[in-house]
């Protein structure tokens, strides 16, 4: 057992190897600093449980790289990290706009490009099955067997309808943007 009196005597002509270890671990100054600071904290803590007699120079290489390794996997887990104070608030608001329409569905990002009217005419032109099928469905968010149970037809008829009212719904919303330049018409 080491007596921690002597732990500063035992441990200081390491501290400049240790230095440079952890500078080419962590590549700067800085982070090298607080692991070595790390580990001379974790040494000292554990200075009594170490083997007088032992190699000491391996035994805080070792608590060296287990601290490195420690901060690299807890580095890893956290979410990049960006100094605000160095962004300009139109490119910061930019920034946060384009990675929130990223985070929207597709459906969202195209319904975005057409006005109220545009959609409520587009679910008006459907037959009346398939719009009652839509309505209850994508808008009310009825399932398939309460919709079937709201309109008195087999779950399958449901399924059918909803299929072929949302593809009707796409055409026509398509037909929108086409007119309104958003799409390109298909060439032959």
């Amino acid at each position: 057992m080491a007596d921690q009196a002597t732990f500063v005597e035992d441990t200081e002509p390491f501290m400049r190897s240790l230095y440079s270890t952890a500078v080419r671990l962590t590549g700067n100054r800085t982070d090298a600093e607080d692991l070595v600071q790390e580990t001379y904290l974790r040494a000292y803590r554990s200075y009594g449980s170490f083997q007088a007699g032992t190699n000491l120079r391996a035994w805080l290489f070792r608590i060296l790289t287990n601290a490195h390794i420690n901060r690299y996997r807890a580095k890893k887990r956290r979410p990049d990290e960006t100094e605000l104070d160095d962004i300009e608030d139109l490119y910061l608001y930019r920034r946060l706009r384009d990675e929130t329409r990223y985070g929207q569905s597709a459906e969202d990002q195209l319904m975005e490009l057409f006005s109220e009217a545009e959609v409520v005419s587009a679910v008006e032109a459907l037959p009346d099955a398939y719009r009652m099928a839509v309505l209850l469905a994508d808008v009310e968010g009825f399932s398939y067997k309460e919709i079937a149970e709201i309109l008195e037809i087999p779950v399958g008829t449901v399924m059918s309808r909803l299929h072929r009212g949302r593809k009707a719904l796409q055409k026509e919303l398509y037909e929108f943007a086409e007119a309104r330049g958003l799409v390109s018409a298909p060439s032959d």
